[in-house]
């Protein structure tokens, strides 16, 4: 069922039932008027009676029990029943043509059956005479119909002019969204450009701004993807080229050129699988994957953490340094992430730090954030160079690694929110990684 379609039966269900309510109201309070109109009528012909009776000559006498007189005498309306009798119960003049006379029970309205049919009559008492008038109910009530039929027909008439400007409405109030279906409609299937539809109401607004950012995710997310690609065709080849070169050699040749050959292949191995490991890490970091295990991490379980994972050969060269309230401070991310991007720092600073150099970690609170300081004592970055640490496979003309340690780092920060500063002096390199501390 469309939109149109469902709001239309909705509202015109509302619709249908107000009119109705209102028109039952009204007709209701239309008959008790045509009643109370009607009744008004007996009142005034019976007083118009009396006043004929009084400009008489002379006293209205006994006419003997068939003594009648035309309607025109009495001046009554057509369809109208009058009686004049005494106070003993004589009829003194009527117009009513039936056999049984009009029951008297006394002054003012009453409800009576004659040959069959309903009556409604009036009783006045006027002098030393009764004028009773009445009309039958049938006629009241085809009167009654009548009155109600012709007002009822601009009721329906409205009620069905409303149901057609509510649909023709609903077709004006719902273009936009159909401007909407054929814009998207038209687009092709690999199009994620930001959809352009001019005239939108302010409550549509909303929904193309958020399909527009939708747009937006998917664009970065393909192009990560495309990256991703790039980046694994553009850097994996090397290293598969030398491993198949060494293995070449070792095959033809034996001995220590063999051997040599062979570690040679072992090591393109390990930085092959290197690579392979920070391209998954930095495709889990841009995407959507979630890191949260549930498990609080504290400043110096990371700190700790990170110094583990460069390995024992080089923790000998780190000095760490923890405030008293490292231990309780809590970082606001998952921990596999505030450990990655701590621990690429470390190892960034332990390969380009010099060779037996030590490396400072220091932790600190800083603008309610916790900051990793990381200072090494190596020759430094040249400053136009500062700029480039975070690009992907950007390296050092000295550097042995795969460029993308860093490039996770950013990655990460960006994720969390936090912040990551880069500061070269002569003595070496400071990097000052902050990350948001969770409130208790």
């Amino acid at each position: 069922m469309s939109l149109r379609l469902r709001l239309s039966l909705g509202l015109g269900s509302v619709f249908v039932l107000i009119w109705a309510l209102a028109a039952a109201w009204m007709l209701c309070d239309l008959r008790q008027q045509m009643m109370f109109s009607l009744d008004q009528r007996l009142v005034a012909s019976a007083r118009m009676v009396a006043g004929l009776i009084d400009q008489l000559p002379q006293p209205l006498g006994v006419k003997g029990e068939e003594a009648h007189i035309a309607a025109d005498q009495l001046s009554v309306p057509d369809g109208m029943a009058c009686q004049v009798t005494s106070l003993r119960g004589e009829i003194l003049a009527s117009n009513h043509q039936h056999d049984t006379s009009l029951d008297e029970r006394g002054t003012g309205f009453h409800d009576q059956t004659i040959d069959g049919a309903a009556w409604r009559s009036f009783t006045y008492s006027h002098g030393d005479v009764r004028i009773t008038t009445a009309d039958r109910h049938q006629e009241r009530e085809a009167l009654n119909r009548s009155v109600l039929l012709v007002a009822s027909a601009p009721v329906l008439m409205a009620l069905l002019g409303s149901l057609g400007l509510l649909w023709i409405g609903l077709g004006k109030g719902l273009a936009p969204l159909n401007r909407m279906r054929d814009a998207l409609r038209q687009r092709r299937a690999d199009s994620v450009e930001p959809l352009q539809v001019d005239g939108l109401p302010s409550e549509l607004q909303p929904l193309l701004d958020t399909q527009n950012q939708l747009f937006r995710r998917i664009a970065q997310t393909l192009e990560r993807e495309r990256r991703l690609t790039d980046d694994a065709a553009h850097e994996l080849r090397s290293p598969l080229t030398v491993i198949k070169t060494h293995l070449q050699v070792a095959r033809m040749t034996d001995g220590a050129v063999r051997e040599q050959a062979l570690e040679h292949a072992e090591q393109g191995a390990d930085r092959l699988h290197r690579t392979l490991e920070q391209l998954l890490m930095l495709a889990r970091v841009e995407g959507s994957l979630s890191f949260d295990d549930g498990v609080q991490c504290s400043a110096e379980q990371v700190a700790r953490q990170a110094m583990h994972d460069v390995g024992p050969d080089h923790q000998q060269r780190i000095h760490l340094r923890l405030p008293d309230h490292a231990a309780r401070t809590y970082l606001g991310l998952p921990a596999p992430l505030a450990v990655t991007a701590l621990r690429n720092l470390l190892d960034n600073a332990l390969r380009h730090g010099g060779a037996q150099a030590p490396i400072e970690l220091d932790v600190r609170m800083i603008d309610d954030q916790v900051g990793f300081v990381v200072r090494d004592h190596g020759p430094g970055i040249a400053a136009a160079d500062l700029q480039r640490l975070t690009e992907r496979f950007w390296r050092h003309s000295h550097s042995s690694g795969c460029g993308l340690g860093l490039a996770i780092v950013e990655a990460i920060v960006q994720r969390c929110a936090g912040r990551l500063r880069f500061d070269s002096r002569e003595d070496g390199l400071r990097v000052s990684l902050q990350l948001p501390a969770r409130s208790l």
